[in-house]
């Protein structure tokens, strides 16, 4: 348990490797570009506006105020980049997951994955993603209902930080590894059962992604890195079982 709780976590310091490889860095530079642009242009809007407010509320006579005021503004615009900016680069680099774990995968397997081509796949894959994404929110609305009630429960609220960990360390691992999945057509339920099997596996690896969304700057690389990661452990580990429960 304890050796397959570690190697799932070293495959997200593998996941580093990996998105610095030549022909795989475009999958990871444009949709960091994007969120980039995005959050400079709501710092920039809302440094305008905060100017603004400070304008309406402070007399001549409080203009010293500035001074404090603005390094609070600062602190929290930073906060807010750190701690939101994995949410927004899961949204908006999900295009680009598949096509991340497509071409790592193409290069340790030493093969492309043929099926990929053509319109009549991306429309289907198109689907099968977002009814996983529909899934992952009931199976996650589902699951937070009691875990936030435990917090009421006196006694057994000592225990939820710990529950909630564990329950977020797994919902990253069926978050990233639904990337490469989703290239082979399976479905959100295939990943629950598939990893369900390799328990320790996926608690180790959404483990170590949790701590990487936890680390300013860090944070700002985990999707492309979980994407990797979760790729590498597909092809290693979860693939030969996947084929294996497919036949008959």
């Amino acid at each position: 348990m304890i050796i397959q709780f570690t190697s799932g976590a070293r495959y997200v310091a593998r996941g580093f490797g990996l998105i610095s490889q030549s022909g795989v860095r475009r999958y990871v530079i444009i949709p960091l570009l994007i969120n980039t642009a995005l959050f400079g242009a709501a710092v920039w809007y809302g440094a305008n506006q905060f100017e603004a407010f400070l304008d309406w509320l402070l007399p001549a006579w409080l203009g010293w105020a500035r001074w404090i005021l603005w390094p609070l503004f600062a602190v929290t615009a930073l906060l807010i980049v750190f701690y939101t900016f994995t949410l927004i680069a899961n949204l908006i680099g999900a295009p680009f997951n598949g096509l991340l774990a497509e071409r790592l995968e193409a290069r340790m397997s030493g093969r492309p994955l043929l099926q990929s081509q053509g319109a009549a796949y991306l429309i289907r894959s198109s689907v099968t993603a977002i009814l996983n994404e529909l899934r992952k929110l009931g199976y996650l609305l589902i699951r937070t209902i009691p875990l936030l009630i435990l917090f009421l429960i006196p006694g057994l609220n000592v225990l939820a930080p710990f529950a909630w960990l564990a329950f977020s360390a797994w919902m990253l691992a069926l978050e990233y590894v639904d990337a490469p999945m989703g290239n082979h057509d399976l479905t959100f339920h295939d990943g629950r059962r598939l990893l369900s099997e390799n328990r320790s596996l996926a608690l180790g690896f959404g483990g170590a992604v949790l701590l990487m969304t936890s680390i300013p700057v860090l944070n700002f690389f985990a999707m492309p890195v979980g994407v990797a990661g979760a790729t590498a452990m597909w092809v290693e580990r979860l693939r030969a079982s996947a084929v294996r429960s497919a036949q008959p």
